[in-house]
């Protein structure tokens, strides 16, 4: 394998998602920032992954904001949580992105699938996945799951 092969693999592989140097693949939440965000042990911040829940913080009272950041913090709030990441390791505020699972329950999904956030995408993170997290929002909004039944209008669209 030539050089230039090598590099281009080496660094392809240092962004995939179960490559844990983007960050632990463990951890303990200790704070809920809102319902997209958490802050782990190490003081590190997570922003979960295809998921935009109402705001909460700097000044923002969202429609099912509270709600969406209560659900959050009963999921995960000083629970050991799994973490799995996708393309890009950090947001432009330095936060990880990750997929994140308790008990065997994956949040990000969660949130959407029972109307406490929309499906947020920035690509190239979450392209294997948008349709799966898209076909969950659509049945919470038929339902009226949520903020869908709750805010008019939706706040995180």
């Amino acid at each position: 394998m030539n050089r230039a092969v090598v590099v281009a693999v080496l660094g392809w592989s240092a962004g995939c998602g179960d490559d844990p140097s983007c960050g632990p693949t463990t951890a303990t939440v200790t704070r809920v920032i809102d319902g997209d965000t958490v802050e782990l042990d190490s003081g590190e911040k997570i922003r979960y992954l295809l998921v935009n829940a109402p705001e909460t913080t700097n000044g923002h009272n969202d429609c099912y904001g509270q709600n969406a950041a209560t659900f959050n913090s009963d999921l995960v709030l000083n629970k050991q949580v799994q973490l799995t990441y996708d393309v890009e390791c950090t947001d432009r505020y330095k936060r990880l992105l990750a997929y994140v699972s308790v008990d065997g329950m994956e949040v990000n999904s969660l949130l959407v699938q029972r109307g406490f956030a929309c499906v947020l995408h920035i690509s190239p993170d979450g392209d294997a996945r948008v349709d799966e997290f898209k076909g969950y929002e659509a049945t919470a909004k038929a339902a009226g799951r949520g903020l869908w039944g709750a805010c008019d209008p939706i706040p995180c669209n």
